[in-house]
Formats: structure tokens, sequence, C-alpha cells
């Protein structure tokens, strides 16, 4: 995301002698990137800054004048950062307002009652700032939630407090099928994920964290305001946002976590602002509801780590003078360790060693490192990533020549695609800093990504053929989990295509002793699907999806799906198919028609009748019709003729059997 703020507006907060370009200089150097410096005044400048989603707490003006009065010491200038001007307030009991969450919706929830405001235009210096930073001005109230939200880095949003038809602000759960109009005037139906605030009615006011309704926002004729801030999840706001295609400014912070610790500064300074520009007055208590306050966190690191990682020396009291810097608090247990403090609105983004060393080494200055060139030096590959690659092309090209397209998918699914399989949540790894629902857990089969990708495309195509060679991660009882290569196949042809798909790769590899038995595989309709192993080893299972998993994930198509072990593929392939002579001796061919069971399989009477065999050389289906198979079979011998009655001897035996 980028953010847009004018020189002046940063100077409120950073008493510094640098110029403008100074500014952009050494803040790119070292800080957030300032990809343009505009000259929109005489005496004014505007900042256009690209703020990457680890560092929102740098998405505001305060954000920027912090990061700023760092960097610019470290360059020899004069850099001051001033008190935020957001002075604590007392409420009063003129005005009711009762809020609840009892699901424990949002880590925190603030709001505060304004009374006698008056609606006016926002003053000058306001509208011009709101102007460049791309927010079109409208009344003063609305203004100033923006202005707070740009300032501070915390969204703000404010009620007309004589609409709530009760006084009351119920946050909940949006029931499936509801719908609300938003301040754009477009109306939505929203989902059971979807967190909304009603009035205690029913009636919903407000999609918390991404935009207001129609039925709630300020008029010229509000006389009274709620002005109300709350934290929550990211990973909904982002999906809702996303699901809906609503994207505000405030949906852009919410879903990156702001501080919430910065939300009562975000509010205190609203009040400022709604009591001097409007001329209102507080007519409720600060209400300020925490689920999970945040606290400093106590990270140690050692001088000599951070040295051996930079490749240069600084000493102790460098590295503290930056740190402190950065509004860490430091202290030196002795000569070597730091223990530092680390600030809320950092805690996303530093918490482990490394994260100091990069700390310190940006405010130093990557430029201030000496170059040194590094020596040219063969560096051979592991040969499992030798093999990884060879094998890996050499597959890919393989079952491109078949027809197949290979797909890439995010290592990470969601509990949707899980439980579209009937897989076990609880065999998953989820991520801790997840950004959204959909990349949610670490899949531990292809099958689920590969069964989406179907979905997505069908009615595109009269067959879909798809492969993907990717890793799969599986809990272990210590990290780090285990990661495994698999080979993920899916059709929508049939059964003996996949099967044909299979046994193509086994020749290109030159496998050879392979079996092809029956399996029990959940995935698969009882039946319609097979194992493929090498002696006791198993190699993968491939078959149709069940009835009810198809019906699950709302497949038209029957889909036929397969997952293959790829270091066993590799571990079992050979460079080279093997050479058998050509003898010159005649070869009898006779064909048979035989009927298949359950218990009496292809598989066996195949395995059967070579191990039986010294003459047989071949077996090849010609025809099948319903459990019926007609074979032809080829005798001969490297060492004589045999005639047509042996061959037909030998074959009345294996029939026999």
């Amino acid at each position: 995301m980028n953010i847009r703020i004018t020189h002046k507006w940063l100077l409120e907060y950073l008493d510094t002698n640098a110029a403008p370009v100074d500014i952009q200089k050494h803040l790119t150097l070292c800080g957030p990137s300032v990809e343009r410096v505009d000259k929109i005044a005489d005496d004014d400048w505007a900042y256009d800054i690209e703020i990457t989603s680890n560092r929102i707490d740098t998405a505001s003006v305060y954000g920027i004048a912090r990061e700023a009065q760092a960097i610019l010491k470290r360059a020899k200038f004069d850099a001051v950062l001033k008190p935020f001007s957001a002075p604590d307030v007392k409420g009063t009991d003129e005005l009711s307002l009762f809020i609840e969450d009892k699901d424990k919706l949002c880590n925190r929830l603030l709001a505060v009652v304004i009374d006698n405001v008056n609606v006016l235009p926002s003053p000058e210096y306001m509208q011009s700032r709101l102007k460049e930073a791309g927010v079109r001005s409208l009344n003063n109230l609305i203004d100033i939630t923006n202005y707070v939200m740009i300032e501070t880095g915390h969204p703000v949003h404010v009620f007309d407090y004589d609409r709530i038809a009760t006084g009351k602000l119920i946050i909940r759960h949006a029931k499936k099928g509801e719908e609300l109009i938003t301040l754009d005037n477009k109306k939505y139906k929203l989902n059971e994920w979807d967190v909304i605030i009603d009035d205690g009615t029913g009636r919903i006011i407000d999609l918390p964290g991404i935009m207001g309704t129609a039925n709630s926002v300020v008029t010229s004729k509000t006389k009274r305001v709620v002005l109300f801030i709350e934290s929550n999840d990211p990973t909904v706001i982002r999906k809702t946002s996303m699901t809906h295609g609503i994207r505000t400014m405030a949906a852009t912070y919410n879903e990156k976590s702001p501080d919430p610790e910065i939300a009562r500064t975000a509010l205190l300074r609203g009040v400022s602002l709604l009591t001097t520009l409007a001329r209102g007055t507080i007519a409720s208590p600060v209400y300020d509801m925490v689920e999970h306050p945040k606290k400093e966190i106590d990270l140690s690191v050692s001088v000599a780590y951070i040295n051996s990682r930079l490749g240069i020396v600084l000493t102790q009291k460098e590295m503290t003078e930056i740190l402190f810097s950065l509004d860490f608090k430091v202290v030196t247990k002795n000569s070597d360790i730091i223990v530092l403090k680390i600030p809320t609105f950092r805690q996303p983004d530093v918490s482990i060693q490394e994260d100091v060393v990069e700390e310190i080494a940006r405010i130093y200055g990557y430029y201030n490192f000496p170059n040194a060139l590094q020596p040219s030096v063969y560096v051979k590959q592991p040969k499992e990533m030798e093999d990884l690659f060879v094998y890996s092309h050499k597959i890919k090209l393989f079952l491109k020549h078949l027809g197949l397209h290979e797909v890439l998918n995010y290592s990470m699914i969601s509990k949707e695609m899980i439980e579209g399989v009937d897989m076990a949540i609880e065999d998953h790894l989820n991520l801790s800093n997840v950004m959204s629902e959909e990349i949610k857990y670490l899949r531990i089969s292809l099958i689920p990504s590969l069964i989406k990708n179907i979905k997505l495309n069908e009615g595109r195509s009269s067959s879909i053929n798809l492969f993907e060679l990717a890793k799969v991660y599986l809990k272990t009882e210590s990290e780090p989990p285990t990661e495994l290569y698999k080979l993920g196949m899916v059709t929508t042809t049939s059964f003996v295509d996949l099967k044909g798909q299979v046994e193509g790769l086994m020749s290109e590899l030159n496998i050879a002793d392979y079996q092809i038995s029956p399996s029990t595989n959940p995935l698969y309709a009882p039946g319609i699907q097979a194992k493929l192993s090498i002696g006791k080893t198993v190699l993968g299972e491939f078959g149709q999806l069940k009835a009810s998993l198809k019906e699950k994930n709302a497949l038209v198509s029957e889909v036929f799906a397969g997952e293959l072990d790829f270091s066993e593929l590799i571990a079992n392939s050979k460079p080279i198919s093997q050479y058998i002579p050509v003898h010159p001796y005649a070869v009898i061919k006779l064909d048979t028609t035989i009927e298949f069971s359950a218990q009496k399989t292809f598989a066996k009477f195949k395995d059967y009748a070579f191990r039986s065999s010294r003459i047989l050389s071949k077996l090849q289906v010609v025809d099948t019709y319903k459990n019926k198979v007609t074979l032809r079979l080829y005798f001969s011998s490297p060492k004589e003729n045999i005639t047509e009655e042996t061959a037909k001897k030998e074959l009345k035996l294996l029939l026999t059997a």
C-alpha cells in the first residue's frame, strides 16, 4: 500500500532541519521507500510513500515521523519526535451507550458519545491534506475520522447516535443471507463468517473495520455522534472485504493488523478534534474493552551474534543507541548481552534475533557496509537436489507429452478444502501469522488443491488433465515438519486413462517390477481404485473420487485422482532401460478370453503367468467386455524354436491353474 502525506503535516510531529529531498533520500535508503516528492505549494511538499505489509506501523504521519527521527539522526541531521497531541479526557453519564461482544469477535473496542456537534465544512488545512492523501472531503465529522486514521495509523468510525435505535452496539456474526446497504448505497448479502454490528433490534448498522451503513451515517442534521474504534481479526476483515469486493482505506489498514494499543490514542485525538472543530461536548464515559491486552515482549541478543551476522564490528553503545532511537527499551546485562523490550507496534515485525540484526543494519545504513567480491568457487549440489532437478524435469516433460497441464498451487489451503476431502484438521499444521483463511493450513496432500483446480475449470473444457509436483508438510512430534515431494495427477476422463498415465510414467522411468493392486483409500470409490507398489513399498494410490466427496465439492464431472511419492519414484527408477537381445527363433501368438472377478484379477493372472511359464515372453490386452478380457499371449524361447502345439499346452496349463 502507499500513503501520501504533506511535509507540513509531518513537521507537526517531527522537528528537523532536513529538507524534503533529504528526508526522501534517507528514508528510502533505510526505511519506507519514498517514491516521489511533489511540490504542492510555495512552502509545502507531498511525499508518496510505499508501505510494506509487515510495517503497518509506518502507514501514518506519526509512524513516518518516528522512523524519520531515527534515520535522520544517523545521517547527522537534527531530528526530534514530538509527543502526540491527544490529552486524556474525563467521561460523563449524560447519554447511555451499551456495547456487547459476547463471542469476543473484537480484541479491543473503544467508544465515546459526543453531544452538541456542529456539522460544518472542515478547515482548509484539513481539506487540503486529505485531498493530497486521496480522500474526498465531506464534512468536519467524517473528515476528522479520515484525518485521524492517516495521522495515527488506526481506522476510526463515527455513527449518528440518534439513528442507533436502542443506544446499543451488538457485535456478532451475520446470519447467512442477511443484507445491508453501505454508505455508497450498495446492497450486499452477507455470509455467516462476516462480523457486523446491530443496534439491538437486529438492524445492521455497520460492517466493522470495512465500511459503515447508510442507516447510521451522519448527516447535516446530526447533533450527537458515537466515536467508535474496533480491533478486529485481520483475516476476517480481508475475507469479508475480498468476498464482497468492498475495498476501503479502513479495510486496507485493518487487514494488516494495526497495533490495538494505538487505538486509544486515535480515539483521544478524535475527541480532541471533535470538541475543537465541531464544538461538541463529551456526553458519556470513554468505553475501553480489551480482550487480550498486548504487552511489551523481552528479547535477548548478544553483541557477538549481531556482529557475526553483520560482518562488521559495532560497539554495544552504537547498537543500543540505534535500538533506543526506534523506541525499543534497552537494558545491557553485561558487555555482550542486550535485553530489549519490543513495543507493541513492532511485535508483528520483530520477534527473533535476526529481526534485531536487520533493524540495526538498516539504520546503520547498508550503504556504509564495505564492498567485498565473493570468491568464484564451484559449489557441488547435493545428490538429492541434483536428482530432484533431473527427474522433475523428465517427469514434467513426459506428462506434458501425454496431454497433462502442470498447475502450481499454494502450499497453504483452507479449512473448507480440507473438509472437502474428509481429512482431519488436526493433522494439518496451521500458520501462526495467517493473512487469510484461504491460506491457513499447510497441506498434507496435493489432492484438495487439484480438486479445486478441477472445480474452477469445469465447463471450460470437455476433459481436464492436470498434474502438480510439489511439497507436502507432515506433522511431527517436534519441529520442523517432515517435507515430502509428491506427484499429484487428476483427470475427468476415466480410471483407465489415469491408470494408463501411471503405467506410462513407470515405463518412462524404466521401472518394470511394479504391481498395481486393489486399495481401500477412503478418498476413492470402492472397487475403482488401486495402489502402486514395488514389493512391500507403496509408491502411491489412485482412483475415482467417491460420490460423497464429488457432491461435497459441487463437482459436475467424475474426477479421477492419484498421488505418488516422488522420492520413491526416484529411488526405484533406472537411468536406462534393460536391453534384451532379440533371438532368431519363432514367436507363437495365441488369443484367449478370460472372465475376471474380485478374487481372480488380471494383475494376479499376469503375475502368475510370468512366474510360471518359461516361454511366455509378452502378454497384451486386446479387448474388454464387462468383466471379460481378451488377451494375446506371445510364446517363444531364446534357445530353440517351439511349436504351436507346445504353446497351446502352455496356455492350457496357465488357464487351468
